[in-house]
């Protein structure tokens, strides 16, 4: 099978079975990379920093990244629409659906279930990212003036209604100056 025809087949898989958004989606694709050999830990861990920091959603951000690294520009498209596909196709599918049975017990129910699950899998990509980094287990650990930027952070979002991209602009500069 061609890497193109390999590519677009493992993103589209992973665009169909992903829920929860993109951050739900980076333990899928990280195991799909280690299953074909295509990046290691290291490298996959530093295109997800890249693929945060570019504006937009960090799948098809992150399938772009790894297509691009994995076969420059046209790898870049095969994974972008990969992993874009299923979305759109089930979209126009469940959205004539949901609109008409949204108030079914069954469909609430169905929600209802999928809601801390896509939490465990989100907090489960965020400890394995930063056990894979050193964050926890290794030689880094986390500071009490992270730990302090941390909670002020989260307290932020709570009690506010800050946009997270002022917030985290602000953290980058607070950042520059105390570390």
């Amino acid at each position: 099978m061609s890497l193109y025809l390999e590519m677009i087949v493992t993103f589209f898989k992973l665009g169909l079975v992903s829920f929860g958004g993109g951050y739900a989606m980076i333990p899928l694709i990280q195991t799909e990379m280690q299953n074909h050999h295509w990046l290691d830990i290291s490298q996959f861990t530093n295109l997800i920093a890249v693929s945060a920091m570019a504006p937009g959603p960090i799948a098809s951000n992150t399938a772009t990244v790894v297509g691009y690294k994995l076969a420059g520009l046209i790898g870049a498209a095969v994974a972008c629409i990969g992993v874009t596909l299923p979305s759109l196709l089930l979209i126009l599918v469940v959205g004539k659906l949901f609109f008409t049975f949204q108030n079914h017990p069954y469909v609430k129910a169905a929600f209802y279930g999928l809601r801390p699950t896509i939490v465990g899998v989100i907090a489960y990509a965020a400890i394995k990212f930063a056990v894979s980094n050193g964050i926890i287990g290794g030689s880094q650990f986390i500071d009490i003036k992270s730990s302090i930027l941390l909670v002020a952070a989260f307290i932020l979002l709570i009690k506010t209604k800050i946009h997270p991209a002022y917030l985290i602009l602000a953290s980058g500069i607070i950042g520059i100056f105390i570390f």
